[in-house]
């Protein structure tokens, strides 16, 4: 007698639904270490999340570039994206390590951090 095999299915890590908001794929992409890909200031970017927090009651994060306009950035350095500028957010399967020398302790972040990446 045969029985049936069970047939797994994988959601894609880009796939966090319909209304899935810039700021829940931010945090899961700080939570899980993983790169995001998104449209700011007309340019096609990729980057690595590393804190998210508030300046002014607005949303931020700093982030590592690591691809802008499908060429690597000139020097690695942390970025600042203002959410309300991020167009077509979504999470990739690309991990990353933070950065050397990120300090989420620091006077910019006191008591406005929302999220971190933890080393």
């Amino acid at each position: 007698m045969q029985h049936a095999r069970k047939t797994l299915s994988i959601r894609p890590v880009a796939d966090l639904g319909e209304d899935a908001d810039a700021d829940a794929i931010l945090r899961r992409a700080i939570s899980r270490k993983l790169c995001v890909a998104a449209v700011y200031n007309k340019m096609h970017v990729r980057f690595a999340p590393h804190i998210l927090y508030t300046r002014h009651e607005d949303p931020f994060v700093d982030a590592v570039v690591v691809e802008r306009d499908g060429k690597p950035p000139r020097e690695q350095k942390l970025g600042v994206f203002k959410l309300a500028g991020l167009k077509e957010v979504r999470l990739t399967a690309t991990p990353f390590q933070p950065k050397v020398g990120f300090d989420p302790a620091g006077e910019l972040y006191a008591g406005t951090t929302l999220h971190v990446v933890t080393a």
